[in-house]
């Protein structure tokens, strides 16, 4: 039937039967699957609440862990016997059927709404350890001393309905560092996809640095693990910072990560884990010979940090690299190894580019531009290409370029000079920073991450207990049409939390105009949309937008020839509250066009 907008409004049928996430009803279970057998523990009743695109959202939001936490540590203890083979999810009192993936997830799917609910302990509210030890990015903003300084008039319950559904968080607390990122080592083991964090596990604010971990068969349920690594030898003292695990052929594990000492010098460790025949990878063991590298004389010593995933070349060698600078010039190090214990510094740079300032969490890995397949990081040869990551320290943002990789002469190149690290690419425009990705040798594709630091205050991550989640894994293809960046698309196993779909067809924009699309109730929402503009509107227009750029722009209210379009959610009736994501189209007189993705915060929904 036709709805309002004059577009062709259709049900559609949810792609699963039983959904691996919630389905909203007047009893919620959470089910838990382990070796043993199932147990059901009932929540309290959880009621929906109504959402439309047009209102503020105030639902209450399932966090797939919060039937984990509710459960004490003598009904389900945290051993590897209780936990092989178990899934964790809500629904209903079946099993849930498993999230279907393959690699083919960047096709664009149809739009769905979601709807989640949720409650979460509330956790009492710890006070700063302040900028002496080292706190976030959020440690201008003022931190109350007195009880009546929450940032929100809310209670705890109210506090709970924050955490997100989709996203991976900790169970509470900080995650991720102000020089670091929070993904650590990506990698699937024994049937288990292992996510490690950085964490304080005491406040909500940074400090205290250790690693967290958790596991999941899907990317989608995670499970929470106990701490994998603490602060508690003199060569990571001060934290236990960034880390890539390497896959070796023999089936081995082995983690190099960033341990800041006891004298605040960031030098570089090895860790393995003590049982390869434990799935779950509780226990770590710290290199005796630890730390395996130190800063070269030519670098500060607090510039060298984060090194990658190591590749292996032709020659046997292993090879790793770390982002620093040289004054204001970002550049990439690479060393060498047989053993992951002794380490060679190669001659010159990997990369360089001068004014970018201090590269940290660098990311070096192939991409294939024969296909859509991920490719293993020591994959290297013709029809690959190879993509340079480095997350900007002075900005806080992560930028990428395509290139040429000569591994012999230890020198990457960028397809297009001006297209340099820094000069254009972005991995994400929004807040978004320190990625990472990993190849899955599992369903043989590439998975990046990111972390999400938010944008509320420090004191309201001390009021609500947590601070940071992490992005949705999406898939990272070559863009064989631009053959100039990459294509991104979330992992289809997210389509596993999908209740049901509303379809929109042949919705017309009209310039200036706002078309309300009602979706009904839903406190979740994943939504696809596709735009196609006339192309006679396209040609009419000679020059449109030259030198625009969303961070610079007046946002969305910002009108131009071919721009913006997108939508408009967490808005209230009359639009003066909104959270727009558009499109905007600049062209060049030569005829060239530069597409922009953006968000609009300067009149979000403040609930």
């Amino acid at each position: 039937m036709a709805d309002e907008t004059g577009g062709e409004k259709k049900d559609v049928e949810p792609s699963h039967p039983i959904p691996c996430s919630i389905i909203n009803t007047k009893q919620i279970f959470c089910i838990i699957l382990i070796a043993h057998g199932t147990l059901l523990f009932p929540e309290r009743n959880l009621f929906p609440i109504e959402l439309v695109l047009q209102a503020p959202l105030m639902g209450r939001q399932l966090e797939y862990m919060d039937c984990f936490r509710s459960l004490s540590s003598k009904n389900l203890q945290k051993t590897k016997d209780s936990l092989i083979g178990g899934l964790i999810g809500c629904g209903h009192s079946q099993q849930p059927e498993p999230c279907e993936s393959t690699n083919q997830g960047f096709v664009p799917r149809k739009p769905n709404n979601t709807v989640h609910s949720k409650t979460t302990p509330f956790m009492p509210k710890p006070r700063s350890r302040g900028v002496s030890a080292g706190v976030s990015e959020k440690a201008f903003l003022t931190v109350s001393d007195d009880d009546g300084g929450d940032a929100y008039p809310w209670n705890s319950v109210e506090m709970g309905w924050q955490r997100t559904a989709y996203h991976f968080q900790p169970e509470k607390n900080w995650m991720n560092g102000r020089q670091q990122t929070s993904l650590l080592g990506p990698l699937f083991h024994e049937r288990w996809y292992h996510l490690f964090y950085q964490q304080n596990p005491d406040s909500a604010v940074w400090g205290n640095i250790t690693w967290g971990h958790a596991v999941s068969a899907d990317l989608v349920h995670w499970l929470y693990l106990p701490l994998a690594m603490q602060p508690d030898s003199w060569f990571d003292w001060n934290g236990v910072w960034t880390g890539s695990a390497t896959l070796l052929p023999d089936g081995q594990i082995v983690i190099l990560y960033t341990g800041d000492t006891d004298d605040h010098v960031q030098v570089q460790n090895l860790a393995y884990p003590a049982n390869l025949s434990d799935p779950l990878l509780l226990d770590w063991v710290k290199y005796a010979g630890n730390p395996v590298m130190t800063p070269p004389k030519f670098i500060a010593l607090k510039d060298f940090r984060d090194p990658t995933t190591a590749w292996l070349g032709p020659d046997g060698l292993w090879r790793v690299a770390f982002g620093s600078k040289i004054n204001k010039t970002g550049i990439a190090l690479v060393y060498t190894t047989t053993n992951f214990t002794t380490f060679e510094l190669l001659d010159g740079f990997l990369h360089e580019v001068p004014t970018t300032g201090m590269w940290e969490c660098v990311d070096f890995y192939p991409i294939s531009t024969l296909g859509y397949e991920g490719l293993d990081t020591s994959a290297n040869g013709p029809g690959i290409k190879h993509v340079l990551k480095a997350s900007f320290d002075d900005d806080r943002h992560d930028y990428y370029a395509i290139g040429t990789y000569d591994l012999f002469n230890n020198t990457w190149t960028p397809d297009d000079p001006e297209e340099d690290v820094g000069f254009k690419l972005r991995v994400d425009y929004g807040k978004y920073y320190a990625s990472k990705t990993f190849y899955d040798q599992n369903k043989g594709r590439r998975i990046l991450w990111g972390w999400i630091g938010e944008t509320d205050s420090e004191a309201a991550d001390l009021q609500q207990g947590w601070a940071s989640v992490q992005s949705i894994p999406r898939i990272v293809i070559y863009d064989n049409k631009t053959g100039t960046n990459i294509i991104q698309w979330p992992i289809v196993e997210i389509e596993c939390l999908r209740l049901n779909s509303t379809e929109f067809e042949d919705v017309e924009l009209e310039p200036g105009s706002v078309v309300e699309l009602d979706i009904g109730k839903s406190t979740q929402l994943d939504i696809v949309a596709e735009f196609k503009i006339e192309s006679e509107a396209l040609e009419a227009t000679l020059e449109a937008d030259v030198s625009y750029n969303c961070s610079g722009s007046s946002g969305s209210a910002q009108r131009g020839s071919l721009g913006p379009f997108g939508l408009q959610v967490l808005a209230n009736e009359n639009l003066t509250e909104q959270t727009p994501f558009y499109f905007y189209i600049a062209k060049a007189s030569e005829g060239t066009y530069t597409s922009f993705f953006c968000s609009d915060q300067t009149r979000y929904a403040s609930c």
